[in-house]
């Protein structure tokens, strides 16, 4: 079935496409306003762009009146955010912080987030997540009722149980990441994996291509 995007409204282009991309990886980001308050909010528009510079996108969508988030306008304004990477035992926690609250209610308090300070930017990082990364503003773009905003990763901060330092290899499956799935309150784990080499060419063509 083909549906002509251009015909369609907003909302059912986001219910096709939430729908069909998955899993996605959960960005849980924390933030200060330019006043000082702090944010956590999780956005699923999130992924690896490069690693030279090391870059992250994340798409954060407005409210239906058009006006920015507490997430997208704190990035903005100050150029720093940390993206937090989400196990299975903070889902809860970060699942409170999606609470539609007004700019100074504290999610991190409320959800009882312990934090730890980030090294090169303002806006703490999550202590109990296996992964933070924290970042500063690199290029944004306003697209319609989305902002997507590119970040330079600064510091990339991983549980020590969970990195070799010297050929830095990640135990990934202990991380115990859960991603975003399709419709409302879907989430996955990363448990059912299989494997696929990648192809030589040059293997290829000695095989008889």
């Amino acid at each position: 079935m083909d549906f002509d995007f251009r015909q369609l409204v907003a909302a059912d282009r986001y219910k096709l496409m939430s729908a069909a991309i998955t899993p996605r990886p959960i960005a849980w980001l924390t933030t200060l306003s330019a006043e000082g308050y702090r944010n956590a909010a999780p956005y699923s528009f999130f992924n690896m762009m490069g690693s030279e510079p090391p870059l992250i996108a994340i798409g954060l969508m407005r409210r239906p009146d058009g006006t920015l988030k507490d997430s997208a306008r704190n990035i903005l304004e100050t150029g720093e955010f940390v993206v937090n990477l989400v196990s299975e035992t903070d889902a809860p926690a970060m699942n409170f912080t999606c609470i539609d609250a007004p700019p100074e209610f504290d999610e991190l308090e409320h959800a009882g987030v312990a934090v730890a300070p980030s090294v090169a930017v303002a806006p703490p990082r999550i202590a109990s997540v296996p992964v933070a990364m924290e970042c500063r503003l690199f290029h944004h773009v306003d697209a319609g009722q989305s902002t997507v905003v590119l970040g330079e990763v600064l510091h990339f901060h991983i549980r020590d149980d969970l990195v070799d330092p010297r050929r830095l290899h990640v135990d990934t499956l202990a991380m115990a990441l859960v991603a975003r799935m399709h419709g409302a309150g879907w989430y996955t784990r990363s448990t059912d994996l299989f494997q696929l080499s990648r192809p030589s060419y040059a293997e290829w063509l000695g095989a008889g291509g």
